[in-house]
């Protein structure tokens, strides 16, 4: 095994490594003296912004405003912000926002790229009292927050900057001073806050009114607790003393670790977390790492370093390099570790003499034999564990070797391994510089990689990533085309018809995307020009429709509203065209379009009539004038204003020259007349009823002469008018009116009615009087009728109606046998003549 593999392992204890390996040289060489800045890191390997530390006199150029100077991991300037008032704290969001506190507690968020996102004030009190401390947070289960210490010594803290919220804390009691140290434990939703007076330690929670005292006990006394240093996962903590002993234990101080001097007497420039292993502290000269255990690992530095936390490792930038401090991974200790005798180190053994074509390399494999499939795994494992693409490549191939001998391996550990390497080795590339681990890796999953490169504007890699992992649409490639379209329509310089081009044939294909979405980004950002092409190339009305309302572009609105054939939508543009445009050009408008026109017709019909009449009387429309006036006529609340409705709808039918439909509206106003004369006259209902009601009731009320009068004043028909006085005298019970009536004159309907109205009432006798001047082909019905079945077979007899005769016949029950025998005889009669 070459020695190379473990040459940069450093042993800590008996049985743990910790190598500390170069990732970059940094490019900001001859920028700055890390010794006059302040570094401000982001984790999972993000950029780090640089400021000038207040405290030091150097040399300024330019303005001498406050600048922050932002780099990739490589050291390589992406942007600068130029302040217009120092800042008390800097810190980076889990999102990659730089978060900059300043005195007043106003907290001011911007990309990775310099662009100012938000603003929000921390408390009013702040403004007042002033910002002495800061602290900026991200919390276990995801999110970032802000404490401040006022110099009133008030703790304020905030759990989400995304959704700021304030929450004031305890007040320590006796607190005259800024503490000797604080930090924010944000293991839970709830953050706390540990402060140390001195050697008293307090939990502040905002959930409780008063500070929790935690007596804790060290080995020597000490008189205050100068740093503190929480870990990634906010699960264990470290605090450094007046001393220089290191405590080392939970974040809820409940369990100690170990407790170590550190031979340090000064306060250390700063203090890390080592993933969750140990605490990494920062001298002049000097990097001391402290397990949990107790042991000590120094590196000497030649000049001043900045570590960056994070889950498994401590990145380690100085002026000149970016290194990474982390523990070697078990896996990686037992296949590389002299004189292994783990199957993973038989198997990489194997594997290397099997690329020098050595036959050692059969003996090794039958070394492992029986446990192949635990040294395969092993070495895909540890594979994952190494920045180095060469050793990458050695595990890989020792486990490509390995698997050849395992029958029904499964292969897919070792292909996702190969997949997810190769897009770390993508990304750990100088020119994206994102050097995360593969925990990292696994922690942030394939999603916040991605978020990762989007904000970083690598949407080229994100969209080559997606394609080798095989990630669904939506997860992957339409987001990022998504993303990179908001980027593109925030461009401030552009040519919108070549941008919109562009975005359409980049976005045609892909699934799940909204041109609506980008279209109302460009909008947010004073493109409207550019939004409204855009929407061009929105396939679904739904969604083109209300933004192009929102953009002002009432007429293409209604084109789309109109060309999707949904009548709700056509509508939708419609009144708010009708509540923006003056009435006027309205209408002239609406003529240009005939289905939006005949649309909004309709809904004035239902909706609003008084509108719909300035509509009929600008476009000359009197006989749809006349119609809606009818209309308004018989609309059971307007019938006091009847008459007049009428007579504006016979002025208007006059106008069209409709002179039918105007003597019908007139003849109509005659009729309500007349009616209101009998409403007065009789006090009973009769406005507003039919010419035919209006008879009926006056029949009724035996008024003859006024109905007919009001028969010949409206020409009714001499037929509805004898069915009229035959029903009334029959509802009356007046038959001898009735038998007079019918002999006034020949009846009109005949005088089967009169029988008709006799049988309903159970008149026999009455209806017999009119059977002899029923009709001879209907006498036969009648008679069965009425009862005469007898005389009804004697007169199909003489007719000659055998089928009429078989109809009497099937009428007679068991009493009539007799008028049975006469029918039968008939039906001999008329068959014997045949």
């Amino acid at each position: 095994m070459p020695i190379l593999l473990t040459a940069d392992w450093c042993p800590v204890g008996r049985d743990e490594y910790y190598r500390k390996f170069e990732v970059y040289n940094m490019e900001w060489t001859n920028s700055f003296n890390m010794e006059n800045v302040i570094v401000a890191s982001c984790s999972y390997g993000g950029p780090l912004a640089v400021r000038r530390d207040p405290k030091k006199i150097v040399k300024v150029q330019g303005s001498g405003k406050p600048t922050i100077y932002i780099y990739t991991a490589a050291g390589e300037l992406v942007s600068s912000i130029v302040l217009s008032r120092p800042v008390i704290h800097v810190g980076w969001s889990i999102a990659d926002d730089l978060l900059c506190i300043e005195d007043d507690g106003s907290v001011l968020r911007y990309d990775l790229f310099g662009n100012h996102q938000h603003t929000f004030s921390v408390c009013e009190e702040a403004k007042i009292t002033k910002v002495i401390e800061a602290n900026v947070f991200n919390s276990s289960v995801g999110g970032t927050g802000v404490a401040i210490l006022t110099s009133s010594y008030r703790f304020f803290l905030v759990n989400n900057v995304k959704d700021p919220k304030t929450h004031p804390m305890p007040e320590i009691p006796g607190l005259n001073a800024p503490p000797s140290s604080w930090a924010v434990i944000a293991k839970d939703k709830q953050a706390k806050i540990l402060v140390a007076k001195e050697r008293e330690l307090y939990f502040l929670s905002y959930n409780e009114e008063h500070p929790v005292h935690v007596v804790l006990s060290f080995a020597d006394r000490l008189s205050s607790v100068v740093e503190m240093a929480v870990s990634v996962d906010n699960r264990r903590i470290g605090l450094f003393t007046d001393k220089g002993r290191l405590w080392i234990g939970s974040s809820d101080l409940s369990g100690k670790g170990c407790e170590i001097d550190t031979s340090h007497a000064c306060r250390p420039f700063q203090l890390a977390w080592c993933g969750s292993d140990g605490v990494v502290g920062v001298w002049d000269g000097t990097l001391l790492l402290v397990t949990v255990n107790g042991d000590i690992l120094t590196y000497p530095c030649d000049s001043r370093v900045h570590v960056v936390p994070e889950i498994d490792c401590v990145r380690v930038i100085s002026t000149l390099t970016h290194e990474i401090l982390q523990s070697v991974p078990s896996v990686v200790q037992k296949i590389l570790r002299i004189n292994s005798v783990d199957p993973g180190n038989y198997l990489l053994e194997a594997s290397r003499q099997f690329q020098r074509r050595s036959h050692s390399a059969d003996e090794y494999i039958r070394l492992v034999k029986d446990q192949l499939p635990i040294a395969v795994a092993n070495c895909i494992e540890a594979a994952g564990y190494e920045f180095s693409p060469e050793n990458q490549k050695m595990f890989i191939r020792a486990a490509q070797f390995g698997k050849g001998f395992v029958p029904n391996l499964d292969p897919e550990p070792y292909v996702t391994m190969c997949r997810v390497l190769r897009v770390l080795n993508a990304v750990r590339n100088f020119k994206v510089c994102l050097p995360i681990t593969n925990v990292q890796y696994i922690k942030m999953s394939e999603s916040g990689l991605l978020d990762r490169l989007i904000r970083r504007r690598h949407y080229y890699m994100a969209i080559q990533i997606c394609k080798h992992l095989k990630l669904p649409p939506a997860k992957g490639l339409s987001r990022i085309l998504a993303e990179w379209a908001f980027y593109k329509v925030s461009q401030a310089k552009q040519d919108r018809e070549q941008v919109a081009k562009e975005i359409a044939d980049k976005l045609g294909k892909a699934p799940g995307i909204s041109f609506k979405d980008i279209a109302l980004r460009a909008n947010n950002f004073g493109h409207t020009q550019l939004a409204i092409r855009l929407m061009d190339y929105e396939p679904r009305a739904r969604e083109q429709v209300p933004l192009l309302l929102n953009l002002g572009q009432e007429v293409p609105a209604l084109l789309k509203a109109m060309e999707s054939g949904d009548t709700d939508l056509v509508y939708t543009v419609l009144l708010r065209m009708h509540a923006k445009m003056p009435l006027a050009d309205f209408y002239l408008k609406m003529r240009n379009y005939p289905l939006a026109h005949s649309l909004y017709i309709k809904y004035s019909y239902e909706n609003n009539n008084k509108e719909l009449h300035d509509i009929y009387s600008q476009e000359s429309d009197f006989n749809a004038q006349a119609a809606l006036h009818l209309k308004e006529a018989y609309l059971p609340k307007n019938s006091g204003t009847r008459e007049t409705s009428l007579a504006a709808a016979r002025q208007s039918y006059k106008n069209a020259r409709n002179e039918f439909l105007a003597v019908a509206c007139d003849e109509q106003l005659k009729l309500l007349k007349f009616q209101r004369d009998l409403e007065a006259k009789f006090r009973r209902e009769f406005f507003g009823r039919s010419l035919h009601d209006t008879v009926e009731i006056l029949l009724s009320l035996k008024e003859l002469k006024l109905a007919d009068s009001l028969r010949a004043e409206f020409k009714v028909p001499d037929r509805r008018y004898w069915w009229l006085r035959i029903l009334a005298h029959a509802q009356n019970d007046e038959w001898e009116q009735l038998e007079k009536f019918s002999k006034d004159k020949k009846s009109p309907i005949g005088y089967e009615p009169f029988v008709d109205v006799c049988l309903e009432k159970n008149k026999k006798l009455e209806a017999q009087k009119y059977m002899s001047r029923v009709k001879d082909d209907l006498k036969v019905k009648y008679y069965a009728k009425i009862g005469m079945l007898e005389k009804a077979a004697q007169t199909a007899f003489e007719q000659k109606d055998v089928q009429a005769l078989n109809v009497v016949q099937a009428r007679c029950g068991a009493q009539d046998r007799h008028v049975v025998e006469q029918i039968n005889t008939y039906l001999a009669q008329l068959r014997s003549k045949k």
